[in-house]
């Protein structure tokens, strides 16, 4: 591919993650807004995360056979109209405080997004060498990140305006004009997505007219014939493991950050914001990882030390409180940056005729940001209220990322 050609392809490919990171970081603000809008425990409102990214593990597999059809390019368009139909449901759903209609806004979204990722991340694993695709995809994080932290000082700025004094009129308030009031802040919700919805359909439009190239793994095109079963291939699988377990760490320090930040007496005006310090901390690990992989340290080495350093700020949030165990929290996302990019090239290298097929297994992995997330917040509910403790849940998943950065991507390589 010539240089000016693959340049323009991996610029479409970071405004989609910056699309990716616009939407998915948004959660972070829903999950509070809801909270407070449609008067939810804290467990009902983590089903924001539950119906955002389940429907990757739902939707993965008929978007990899979407694709086949489509191609990626038209996939890709098909996945953002797919995503503004989602966005649009908001409208009836803040309409009328229907907290099922959010979520299954969230769950269109999810599969729209679940039908770009399937086409996107094997296309930047593969538009370069295999050693540098960690690279590739911390280049890529860097558009995910910078609009998350765009979306959330945005929009939070529109739902969170004056909430500490809504918050307080609320609780003072019952029957109708509770109800009046509730609806005026879930119309707050409304504008926004309004924008979204648009944006997204321009975009989908300029990605059909871009006609981006159809790149394939050198070992489809061969003549090569896979004779091991995808399911005999056990690297991939504790691959999907681990990057399941890893979503759902990364979930969980960036979208219940908002909430804990309150139980530990941040203002709700400023609390939702704090997401920005995290996708902040993110930026600083995709840079770190720009510059050291793979000249100075390997993808697994990096995998290794993200693990280590996630489990050592997760026992710094458990023995802390307040303002301290917040930083720690926001640290973890330090930790996280490499995950992805480490995990998904060790996984997916030498699969030959089955990237696509072992691309699709890993993005159904997205759903750890479904499970975990919701399991934190019953252990919430179970605890009365403390926000504290269940980010205990976080230690066994650290455990096994190391374990896979060191070990386990090595099972049954050699013969795949």
């Amino acid at each position: 591919m010539k240089k000016n050609s693959y340049v323009f392809n991996l610029s479409i490919i970071g405004l989609l993650y910056f699309v990716f990171g616009f939407v998915t970081w948004l959660n972070s603000l829903l999950i509070p807004f809801l909270k407070t809008a449609c008067q939810l425990p804290d467990s009902q409102a983590y089903w924001v995360t539950f119906a955002f990214y389940i429907s990757y593990f739902v939707m993965s597999i008929p978007s990899s056979a979407i694709l086949k059809r489509t191609g990626f390019a038209r996939g890709m368009s098909l996945g953002l109209i797919v995503m503004a139909i989602g966005s649009i449901l908001f409208l009836p759903a803040a309409s009328s405080r229907n907290y099922l209609l959010f979520l299954v806004g969230l769950f269109i979204q999810g599969t729209g997004l679940a039908l770009l990722q399937t086409a996107v991340n094997p296309y930047v694993t593969i538009l370069g060498p295999i050693e540098s695709a960690a690279k590739r995809m911390s280049i890529m994080g860097l558009f995910n990140k910078c609009a998350g932290m765009i979306g959330i000082l945005l929009i939070s700025s529109v739902l969170f305006s004056g909430m500490d004094a809504l918050s307080a009129k609320i609780q003072t308030l019952s029957g109708a004009e509770l109800e009046a009031e509730l609806a005026v802040l879930a119309s707050r919700i409304q504008m926004p997505y309004i924008i979204i919805t648009v944006l997204l359909c321009l975009l989908a439009l300029m990605i059909a007219l871009a006609r981006l190239p159809e790149v394939k793994n050198e070992d489809e095109n061969s003549e090569t014939k896979q004779e091991k079963s995808i399911f005999k291939i056990p690297y991939l699988w504790l691959g999907v493991l681990t990057l399941f377990l890893y979503v759902g760490v990364e979930v969980i320090a960036i979208d219940t950050l908002g909430l804990y930040a309150v139980s530990q007496g941040i203002s709700e005006d400023i609390a939702p914001k704090l997401g920005t310090f995290s996708l902040i901390a993110l930026t600083i690990g995709y840079i770190l990882g720009i510059i050291l992989v793979p000249k100075h340290i390997s993808q697994s080495q990096a995998l290794a030390v993200s693990a280590i350093l996630g489990f050592v700020f997760a026992i710094g949030a458990l023995v802390s409180s307040g303002t301290t165990s917040i930083v720690f929290i926001i640290l973890l996302s330090f930790a996280h940056a490499m995950m992805w990019p480490g995990i998904w090239p060790l996984a997916i290298d030498k699969l030959g005729s089955h990237t696509a097929l072992g691309s699709a297994f890993l993005i159904m992995a997205i759903a750890g940001g479904a499970v975990l997330p919701l399991c934190y917040g019953q252990l919430v509910d179970c605890l009365d209220g403390n926000r504290h403790l269940p980010y205990i849940i976080t230690l066994p998943c650290y455990a096994m990322i190391l374990y896979y950065s060191v070990w386990g991507h090595k099972i049954g390589k050699s013969k795949a």
